[in-house]
């Protein structure tokens, strides 16, 4: 996995966006997330997720915690324990139907960016007190 100490210079334009459905196709065994742009046009994207994975992001939105805990809620309190907060969450692009996320940390260190999946980024932002910002790449939202 790939972290950088500075963010990215991303070219184009990221739009706020907000989880508007998780969606579950359980004769596929699949899930897809639809994220509807928070202002203007309201574009949608909807990537597709594993059934774990939108559970663990509607669980986020629902701020329910398991008995034990899943793996992004764990991963929250490791984020507390060393003073590290997510800043946002990147949706960056799309390369041959697989998207790939970052997500953007404030740490005791200075900023670091981590690659990792979206849906991964998407559990993370929604665990914050504060939930943090979901950010998609305009061209991804398709024509306004």
């Amino acid at each position: 996995m790939a972290t950088m100490d500075q963010p990215r210079n991303h070219d184009g334009v990221f739009r706020v966006v907000q989880v508007d459905q998780v969606i579950y196709d359980f004769s596929l065994a699949t899930a897809r997330v639809v994220l509807r742009e928070a202002e203007g046009v309201r574009r949608t994207l909807t990537l597709p997720v594993a059934l774990h994975d939108a559970t663990s992001i509607h669980q986020a939105q629902q701020h329910a915690l398991g008995r034990r805990p899943a793996t992004n809620e764990l991963m929250i309190f490791i984020l507390q324990e060393l003073q590290a907060d997510v800043i946002a969450a990147r949706i960056v692009t799309e390369r041959d139907g697989v998207y790939y996320g970052e997500l953007d940390l404030m740490t005791t260190r200075g900023r670091r960016v981590f690659d990792c999946r979206p849906s991964d980024a998407i559990a993370l932002a929604l665990r914050q007190v504060v939930p943090a910002p979901l950010l998609v790449a305009q061209e991804l939202l398709g024509p306004g």
